[in-house]
C-alpha cells in the first residue's frame, strides 16, 4: 500500500447522523460532494456510529448521489459491541474479534454503505482476548473475496500491532493525536509506524483547544494568535498544520460537518510551519521548554 492512497484530510462521519447533526439524505449528498470537490476523498466510518445507523444513512445517500465509487475511499471499523437500541442482546460493552463476527460485520458495512468493497477495514479498539491468528484468517478471506483492499487497526499500541503483523499485514493505525494529546510522539507509536510503513491517522486532531478553557488552552490560543497573520491562517488550520509537519505523514480525520471548516482543513495541507514556530506551539501546550 502506498502512503498516497488516502486523501491528506479524511472526513470523519461519526457526527453526520444520529450521534450528531442528523443530516437529511440531501444534506449527506451535498456534504459528500463538497468534500470530493475539495479533494477530501476518504470517508471514515465505524459500524457503531449512530447506534449502527450512520453507515446506512451514508450508503442510501451515496447510492443516489451519482458519485463514482472510484472517486472516493471508504474506511470502516468493527469489533465494538455497543450498548444501544440496535443491539439489545448485549449485556455489557465489549469487543468481538471472532472470525465469524469480523466477516459478518464487514459484510453488514458493505451492505449498509452500498458498496462492494472497503478500501480499509480497521479493528476499532484492541481487545485483551484478541486471537491474532483468527483475525488473520478473517482478513485473508475478506481480501481474497475482494471485500476489503487493506487492513489496519485503531488505538493499538506498537506491541499489539506487532502481534497482528506476525500473521497479517497491518497497513494503518488510527490513533488519537493532536497538539493536546501528543503522547504518540514520545511512547514509540509514531516511530513504530514509520519503521513498519504503517499509515498513521489521527482522530480528534484539534484536541481540547476549542473544547476547554484552562491555562493550557489559553496559552495555546495566545501563541496561535501571534502566528495567524504570518501564515494567513485560522487557529484550526495551524493546529492541523502542526500535525501535518510530523514526518510520519499523519492524516487527520476531521469530524466537522461545516463545509467552510472542511475547506479550511484542506488549505491547512499547504501550510508549512517553520521549525521554530512548530516548537513554539508545542511549548505553549506543554507550558515549559523542551528538554
Amino acid at each position: 500500500m502506498t502512503k498516497n492512497k488516502y486523501s491528506k484530510v479524511i472526513a470523519g462521519t461519526m457526527t453526520w447522523g444520529k450521534w450528531g447533526k442528523q443530516l437529511s439524505k440531501s444534506d449527506f449528498i451535498r456534504l459528500m460532494q463538497h468534500c470530493i470537490d475539495n479533494n477530501i476523498t476518504t470517508f471514515d466510518h465505524a459500524d457503531i456510529y449512530g447506534d449502527y445507523s450512520t453507515e446506512a444513512d451514508f450508503g442510501n445517500a451515496f447510492a443516489e448521489s451519482g458519485i463514482d465509487r472510484d472517486k472516493l475511499q471508504l474506511i470502516s471499523k468493527c469489533g465494538i459491541q455497543y450498548l444501544g437500541e440496535a443491539r439489545p442482546e448485549n449485556k455489557v460493552k465489549h469487543y468481538n474479534y471472532s472470525k465469524a463476527y469480523i466477516i459478518w460485520s464487514t459484510e453488514q458495512s458493505l451492505k449498509n454503505l452500498k458498496t462492494d468493497y472497503l478500501d480499509l477495514l480497521l479493528l476499532h479498539r484492541p481487545s485483551p482476548l484478541l486471537q491474532a491468528e483468527e483475525v488473520a484468517e478473517a482478513v485473508t478471506k475478506l481480501k481474497k473475496q475482494g471485500k476489503i483492499k487493506a487492513f489496519g487497526v485503531s488505538n493499538f499500541t506498537p506491541s499489539q500491532t506487532d502481534l497482528l503483523s506476525k500473521y497479517i499485514e497491518v497497513s494503518a493505525n488510527q490513533i488519537e493525536f493532536s497538539l493536546t494529546q501528543h503522547t504518540a510522539m514520545h511512547n514509540g507509536s509514531l516511530d513504530h509506524m514509520q519503521l513498519n510503513n504503517i499509515q498513521p491517522m489521527s482522530w480528534s486532531p484539534l484536541g481540547t483547544v476549542f473544547k476547554e478553557d484552562n491555562e493550557k488552552t489559553r496559552r495555546i490560543h495566545k501563541q496561535l494568535g501571534a502566528l495567524l497573520q504570518k501564515y494567513n491562517a485560522t487557529e484550526d488550520q495551524l493546529l492541523l498544520a502542526w500535525i501535518l509537519k510530523h514526518p510520519a505523514n499523519i492524516l487527520p480525520v476531521v469530524g466537522t460537518t461545516n463545509t467552510k471548516r472542511l475547506t479550511d482543513a484542506m488549505v491547512a495541507t499547504t501550510i508549512n510551519l517553520e521549525l521554530e514556530d512548530w516548537f513554539l506551539i508545542l511549548v505553549a501546550c506543554q507550558g515549559h521548554k523542551v528538554p
